[in-house]
């Protein structure tokens, strides 16, 4: 059984800890400070193993290289991108093993926040970078709208009960545009309540499980009737596919 836990970094951002518990031996994913990750790891005696990067943006590379120098481990991360002390570069694959005490990973490729940009899966539970946020999904910044729709789609066709850890906490705006989107939606609803609840606990929204942002997510619901009509109202013109959905959603949330 793995521990996960979130580092919160920044306003926003969340470094993911997942920890054997039996060896304390622990994987990092997108370590955007390491003065963060150095001063947990040291209060919990934990034994960093490996740093897995999603994509090459500053908030989740920037601590990368203080932590080689200080663990010397290796850096596992998206081929096509620059990563600092990249040791592995991978594209997507399955059964990559980094450590016996731990599952084997999936890599999968999942363009569109970036052209580069990769998601680990590891023992049920996904860790997608910005491509997927609760009830959101990222920005265009060197990807392609077609892109992260067919990124969105594969992550939408992996087991419901996926657990969904991204890096940052947005879950309360993205619900808000949500609402808009699909106001009818009982479900966006009841998670605009539920998230309130925890954010003024301390708590995390994160993680989030695939099948709550099937129901809920927009960006995941591009062929839902409601979801067309409401990107054809904003962009002003019938759409055909479910790209050009997607397409008209993203922009839209640009604006929101």
């Amino acid at each position: 059984m793995l521990t996960i836990q979130a580092i919160n970094a920044f306003e926003d951002n969340y470094i993911w800890f997942i920890a054997e518990p039996e060896s304390n031996k622990l994987l990092i994913v997108d370590p955007g400070d390491a003065k963060l990750v150095i001063h947990a790891i040291e209060q919990q005696n934990l034994q960093p193993v490996a740093l897995l990067i999603t994509h090459h943006h500053m908030d989740h590379i920037a601590g990368i290289n203080e932590l080689v120098r200080k663990y010397n481990i290796p850096v596992y991360g998206p081929k096509t991108e620059a990563i600092p002390n990249l040791t592995f570069p991978l594209v997507s694959c399955e059964g990559l093993i980094i450590d016996p005490v731990f599952p084997p990973i999936t890599v999968l490729d999942v363009p569109g926040h970036t052209d580069g940009h990769i998601a680990f899966l590891i023992d049920g539970n996904l860790f997608c970078g910005d491509t997927l946020f609760g009830a959101g999904c990222g920005r265009l910044l060197g990807g392609t709208a077609k892109q992260l729709h067919a990124s969105l789609q594969l992550i939408s066709r992996l087991p419901e009960q996926t657990m969904i850890f991204c890096t940052h906490e947005y879950t309360q705006q993205n619900l808000r545009f949500a609402s808009q989107v699909e106001p009818n939606n009982k479900l966006i609803q009841q998670r605009i309540i539920d998230t309130n609840k925890l954010r003024i606990a301390g708590k995390s929204s994160l993680p989030s499980l695939l099948t709550l942002e099937l129901k809920t997510n927009p960006f995941l619901r591009c062929h839902i009737p409601e979801v067309i009509l409401a990107a054809e109202q904003f962009c002003g013109d019938q759409i055909d596919t479910p790209v050009e959905v997607f397409t008209s959603l993203r922009l839209w949330k640009d604006q929101f």
